[in-house]
């Protein structure tokens, strides 16, 4: 039985920071105890934690732009976040999970906003046949956490463009997204600010549990192990290592010659790889697979074990730019 209800802000905007004081939240949450965190993460992808970050991310845009790719612990699919989103986490032992009494925080507080919203399916929360908070759930020894996002005034083109892989290119296994109409609630209510609805969500908690609720002092958390959990959700073999194998194929037509691209991937690092071509040079396509063999598959391992191998050709250089393009940038069009 729930006995004492806290709130957590953070003012970071970093994914791995929030992330990582959300593991460690849940990690001393006590018997008795819920916790509300609330916490936004600037120009960021959150894959889930079985998803295919190649498979559900423009990850070398994402990059590009200066975003962060981040792997929760949570399953379920991925969400674009940036500061016009708003993230909850309910943290509390696993015997008073309720996801009907968590929901209904989110609910009364989006009514408290003026809004009219409901559930829908097992994770989604909508308002006029539209999604405005998708969630997830992770149970793990004696405690659990519901999290998800509430888009407020989120840039849903870029959601759009960082969220979609180019068709055809990529064959994986993994848990896929599902992706639906999306809306942000300031479409329902245009004076509605972030601050606000984390105003009414502390108020709609204390609500629903019928408790008086208290800032949780984060002073007194454990910064050693805070470290040390950031350390891990920004280490590039969580983000990319727990990929599930995949393979890549694309192909295009260049001046130079056809080419179709197959590369079989696993812990982010190229197995092998096939390159078909009907270009005249012929030694260079067939010199591809081995020195692409083992590399990571990102563009810049990729791009610096081709520069090395064809530093004395700027023909074949040219030609790498090109396949670079094709492998890498999610709108490279036939030529």
């Amino acid at each position: 039985m729930i006995e004492r209800i806290f709130t957590v802000t953070s003012n970071e905007t970093n994914p791995y920071r929030n992330i990582a004081l959300e593991a460690l939240l849940f990690e001393c949450v006590e018997r008795g105890v819920c916790i509300l965190y609330l916490w936004q993460n600037r120009h960021t992808v959150v894959i889930g934690r079985n998803q295919n970050a190649w498979k559900e991310c423009r990850v070398e845009d994402l990059e590009a732009s200066g975003g962060f790719l981040a792997r929760r612990l949570s399953g379920g699919g991925a969400v674009y976040h940036d500061l016009g989103n708003l993230n909850f986490t309910f943290l509390l032992p696993k015997d008073d999970y309720d996801t009907e009494k968590q929901s209904a925080v989110i609910l009364r507080a989006v009514q408290m906003a003026g809004i009219d919203a409901y559930r829908s399916g097992r994770n989604d929360i909508e308002t006029e046949g539209r999604k405005f908070s998708g969630n997830a759930f992770y149970f793990s020894g004696n405690n659990a956490y519901h999290h998800g996002t509430l888009l407020v005034n989120a840039d849903l083109n870029a959601a759009s463009q960082y969220l979609t892989v180019q068709a055809g290119k990529i064959k994986a296994k993994g848990v896929e997204s599902v992706r639906k109409r999306m809306i942000n609630l300031a479409e329902c209510k245009q004076d509605l600010t972030i601050p606000a609805l984390q105003q009414f969500l502390i108020a709609a908690f204390d609500e629903v549990y019928g408790l008086a609720g208290s800032p949780l002092d984060k002073g007194m958390l454990d910064q050693e192990r805070l470290s040390a959990l950031e350390a891990k959700f920004g280490d590039p073999e969580w983000k990319y290592g727990k990929n599930p194998p995949f393979q890549f194929e694309t192909g295009a037509r260049f001046a130079w010659g056809d080419i179709d691209i197959r590369i079989d991937i696993s812990e982010n690092r190229i197995n092998s790889s096939r390159f078909f071509s009907d270009a005249m040079d012929e030694s260079f396509i067939l010199s591809l697979s081995p020195i692409l063999a083992g590399v990571s598959f990102t563009r810049p391992a990729v791009q610096a074990a081709l520069k090395t191998a064809f530093a004395e050709s700027p023909q074949r250089l040219a030609y790498c730019d090109d396949i670079l393009g094709l492998i890498f940038d999610a709108e490279t069009q036939s030529r």
